[in-house]
């Protein structure tokens, strides 16, 4: 019998909305079939008003509780196209996990009482859908101390772990780690930035949305100065748990880094892309001499970016998620739509090794159909 989910996910680089279906089949073996996938654009209005409330600074309530609508109803879109395109009925599916837009991450040692905020209300989903929807993972995990985030370690733990040391990177507007010891440990965090500052950089100077192959990273020269100026910042030397995002790593960080020095804009993209092939690479070396580095997320597409990340990483084997069975471009989307059954299930969704919380638990409120 299929066991039907949807995942949805939208992430740092608010490009799109990753919309999976996924047949997680009837045995106890987890073996994740994606039936169909898509990227679902967000509007350009929307997307710039994503943006400007994902700026570090005061936010309006107003216009949060407007997005926070808005966001439901592109979420639905995706979800009502993903199912045309699929040719599935809604009474099919038994529940979409839906992480929604973050647009705050104020974790653990960053403020009094710390939060993290995803827009897209999960009751507007289930209202234009017909579905049962299971959202705001991260928050219970934070109730019991964590960061939540990462949220996908326990999802790579059930979909790749083995008796050999294995990485899960995913690259995405900010780059996280999973570590799979051979011993059945899991350990993981945000390393840094991913895409965020390349996606930035290049957009500023070429008007181009993202770095195409990591092709104008790889014409440019790193400029120690100004990479040793940018790993200098004390999130790469501090120890997990740890969490980031936008409140961090954003345009005035890479200004305030630069300040005073002429570069080429192809030397500061290449700089950029060191930064996060070498924060990765540095979470590795402290995980393992060598093993399996399974690569997901945006980069995996950066070519750039990989190369990079095999210099720095000669004892590892390096390739993208596809080659294990899951496509590198919904891995996450399909752990979203894992997390909601792990919800429905009444199993743990939080790996507290990971994100520092005190225990287990079950993640997500259920927002029936």
């Amino acid at each position: 019998m299929p066991d039907l989910y949807i995942g949805l996910m939208s992430g740092t680089s608010v490009d799109s909305i990753d919309a999976v279906l996924v047949d997680f089949g009837s045995g106890d073996t987890l073996n994740p079939q994606i039936i169909t996938a898509l990227g679902h654009p967000i509007d350009p209005p929307l997307r710039e008003a994503i943006l400007a409330l994902c700026a570090p600074g005061p936010s309006e309530l107003d216009r949060a509780g407007q997005l926070d609508r808005q966001i439901g109803q592109a979420f639905a879109d995706a979800t009502n196209t993903l199912l045309a395109r699929a040719g599935v009925e809604a009474g099919d599916i038994t529940a979409i996990g839906s992480h929604g837009q973050t647009v705050r991450h104020r974790p653990p040692g960053t403020v009094t009482a710390p939060f993290s905020l995803q827009l897209g209300d999960p009751n507007t989903i289930a209202a234009l859908t017909g579905i049962t929807t299971v959202a705001d993972f991260r928050r219970r995990d934070m109730a019991l101390g964590g960061h939540g985030a990462p949220l996908m370690p326990a999802f790579h733990r059930a979909a790749f772990a083995t008796d050999r040391n294995r990485a899960v990177v995913n690259i995405g507007g900010m780059a996280n780690i999973t570590e799979l010891a051979a011993d059945g440990a899991v350990y993981g965090y945000d390393t840094g930035p991913g895409n965020v500052l390349l996606d930035y950089w290049i957009s500023l100077h070429q008007g181009q949305p993202f770095d195409r192959d990591g092709a104008w990273a790889a014409s440019g020269r790193v400029q120690t100065e100004l990479l040793n100026r940018l790993m200098a910042d004390p999130y790469f030397s501090a120890k997990p748990p740890k969490s980031t995002g936008r409140e961090i790593f954003n345009a005035s960080w890479l200004e305030q880094a630069g300040a005073g020095l002429e570069l080429a804009p192809a030397d500061v993209q290449a700089t950029l892309a060191e930064v996060t092939a070498a924060s990765i690479a540095e979470a590795v070396h402290q995980f393992a001499d060598g093993g399996e580095l399974l690569v997901c997320g945006g980069g995996a597409r950066n070519k750039d970016l990989l190369a990079r990340l095999r210099r720095h990483l000669p004892t590892w084997s390096i390739a993208c998620t596809g080659s294990y069975g899951i496509d590198a471009d919904w891995l996450e989307a399909v752990g979203f739509a894992w997390l909601a059954r792990q919800t429905l299930r009444g199993l743990p969704g939080n790996c507290p090794s990971v994100t520092g919380a005190r225990e287990e638990t079950v993640l997500g409120g259920v927002y029936p159909a």
